[in-house]
């Protein structure tokens, strides 16, 4: 299961991470974010241990949105050392999410 991150946990979860973090800014009315859910999850499992995966829910955590300048969903930023370096707009391919954190991997 992706971790559910909110503006409360973000900072412990995401930005204090010893490892790659992978972010999905999203919000349960989105129809593209429905798509790239069950993805995420996915990636959630295949990476348990070596990475994060978590989700943000925009209509109730908005905080941390608006920080990293979040205006469309879905929106998934990668994190190493706390940092943003990586940040996909939209739907996209498993293999882009997976390849950005095999990238930080490495």
């Amino acid at each position: 299961m992706a971790l559910e991150i909110t503006d409360a946990t973000f900072e412990e979860a995401v930005l204090n991470s010893d490892k790659p973090v992978l972010v999905d800014f999203w919000a349960a009315w989105c129809g593209p974010c429905r798509m790239v859910g069950p993805v995420i999850e996915e990636i959630s499992g295949e990476y348990e241990g070596k990475a994060v995966v978590g989700k943000v829910d925009v209509d109730a955590n908005q905080e941390f949105a608006a920080k990293y300048g979040v205006r469309n969903i879905p929106t998934v930023l990668m994190f190493k050392n706390g940092e943003v370096v990586g940040r996909q707009v939209g739907v996209a391919p498993k293999k882009v999410y997976t390849d950005a954190i095999d990238g930080l991997l490495n």
